[in-house]
């Protein structure tokens, strides 16, 4: 982050970095069980030919109790018959129709799939038994204007054992907090392209990390079920509170949009073409051996991909369920955003220096990242490095340099070994061998002579002869990208990859061969 801000400093009025959104879930662990749930019912005196005549009733006070506050502030309650649709989408579009800036937005309802307990007959045995299984049920979605997160979501399965899902996110937390504190800001959707006073917005941000969880947590679960000490009275439970998902997102603003605009597709070009999957890796935090290779012992899959958005162009690179990305986020007059964020799903890549689970006075040592949020500081720690390290990555991409002087060199004779080596035609018949040289797949363990000829022949040879013509054209490919310093030979193999110089030439040709002409007279602008 630093080196990357270091070098563009002057076009940077100020950055922000921080959680972008949470989601929290909360499991009665308790009952989360059949021997729990069992012991749930033995304190109610409910017996197992009663359990759907009890569970019914129970659900019915929840939907009851739940759906309450919507009903006595005359607040849209809408059944969604599809649980594709957009329930942000509706939330926000009734929030803004009807200017809500506090309290409760909407409750949406919808049938989904759940995990849930039924009884079984078990005819060998000749009794009912309690089984956890899978079945549909109702889920309630209820969207708020809270005085404290600002816009967010949580719902609440209405069947047993009642597991609550809650959805924040930080930029509109700080919203409320700059307001709070009489901070003048400009917005666009969840980023500021502008804040009076950076360094003060960026130290609300780092007061988000103090918070209260549990308690902030429980309030939120306590609106969605009011009833819950009322159904829980005879056999007492309370939510266990884990990160199912985060995102932790830096906020670069620029000045002037037309900077940002030239430099960004560079940076997407960089991105997917140089970035390897070892290097991905690393980013996220995953230990990489001396030879720069995949572990052997790494089972898992490094992806990256490219999509087109309304907003612009997104990258991203994810492993075993955690990601990066980059994207521009806003192009306003006040200022544009590029923002880098962290996605941690999955914290069994992490470690975080604790006792044993159970064990609080126990020995400390390095151990898996848990889920649960007493290891929350943990997670936005890993997670800002991560991003740091990713955004980093990007300063070495060459602003200032012109595609003239880069490709200056290469469209002139060269001599290498004793063998004069014609001139490079890189927009001409030799892009398709630029093209080939940076694909992905080959950034990882370079590429061979057998490696192209897959991609410039689609069969293979009908006889000895005609495989040894091939080899020897494209070993005339590679000695011609060799002489003019694009590829070089790694040592002890028959394998090639891309020189420094290489990546950053065959980054500017493509990246100009791909641009539409809208985008290149943006940038001449």
């Amino acid at each position: 982050m630093h080196e990357f801000i270091a070098k563009h400093q002057d076009k940077v009025t100020g950055t922000l970095s921080g959680f972008d959104r949470l989601v929290f879930r909360g499991t009665l662990r308790s009952i989360a069980h059949d021997e729990g749930m069992k012991r749930y019912l033995w304190a109610n005196q409910v017996l197992l030919k009663d359990f759907g005549v009890h569970v019914e009733r129970v659900s019915r006070r929840l939907k009851e109790v739940s759906l309450a506050e919507a009903e006595a502030l005359g607040r849209p309650v809408k059944y969604l018959s599809s649980s594709q649709v957009s329930k942000e989408e509706i939330a926000r579009g009734i929030a803004a129709k009807e200017g809500i800036r506090d309290g409760l937005v909407c409750v949406l309802t919808c049938v989904e799939p759940c995990w849930s307990f039924e009884i079984h007959r078990n005819r060998e045995k000749r009794k009912l038994e309690l089984e956890p299984r899978y079945r549909k049920c109702l889920f309630l979605y209820h969207y708020w204007m809270h005085p404290v997160f600002g816009f967010m979501n949580a719902r609440i399965q209405t069947w047993f054992p009642f597991p609550v899902q809650i959805c924040l996110n930080g930029r509109e937390w700080l919203a409320r907090q700059m307001e709070a504190a009489g901070l003048e800001y400009v917005r666009q959707d969840n980023c500021f392209p502008w804040i009076a006073d950076w360094a003060k917005a960026q130290r609300l941000m780092e007061r988000q990390l103090r918070t209260n969880w549990p308690k902030l947590l429980d309030g939120i679960a306590q609106q969605l079920n009011p009833a819950h000490r009322e159904i829980f009275q005879k056999h007492p439970v309370a939510y266990y509170w884990s990160t199912y998902q985060s995102e932790w997102a830096i906020d670069i603003a620029f000045r002037e949009a037309s900077a940002l605009r030239r430099l960004y597709p560079r940076l997407v070009q960089h991105g997917m073409t140089t970035f390897s999957s070892p290097d991905v890796m690393r980013y996220l935090g995953k230990r990489i051996p001396l030879s720069g290779d995949v572990p052997k012992r790494f089972s898992g899959e490094v992806v990256s991909d490219l999509k087109h958005r309304q907003e612009g162009v997104r990258i991203k690179h994810s492993v075993n369920g955690n990601s990066l990305k980059l994207y521009d986020k806003a192009f306003t007059l006040v200022g544009s955003v590029l923002r880098a964020e962290a996605t941690v799903h999955n914290g069994d890549d992490f470690r975080v220096y604790r006792p044993k689970e159970g064990d609080p006075e126990g020995e400390m040592a390095w151990r898996q990242m848990r889920r649960g949020i007493a290891d929350l500081h943990r997670r936005a720690e890993v997670s800002r490095k991560a991003a740091e390290r990713y955004l980093d990555a990007f300063a070495s991409v060459e602003e200032d340099t012109t595609l003239e002087e880069l490709i200056r060199r290469l469209g002139q004779r060269q001599h290498w070994r004793g063998r004069r080596v014609r001139a490079l035609r890189p927009f001409a018949d030799d892009r398709r061998w630029l093209e080939a040289v940076s694909r992905g797949e080959f950034a990882v363990n370079g590429f061979r002579n057998r490696d192209l000829q897959a991609i410039f022949f689609s069969r293979a040879a009908k006889s000895p002869e005609e495989a040894r013509r091939r080899s020897a054209w494209v070993s005339r490919k590679l000695r011609l990208l060799r002489a003019h310093g694009l590829i070089t030979k790694i040592t002890g193999t028959h394998r090639y990859q891309l020189t420094l110089s290489g990546r950053r030439a065959t980054t500017a040709i493509l990246t100009a061969l791909r641009s539409t002409v809208r985008q290149l007279t943006a940038v001449a602008a």
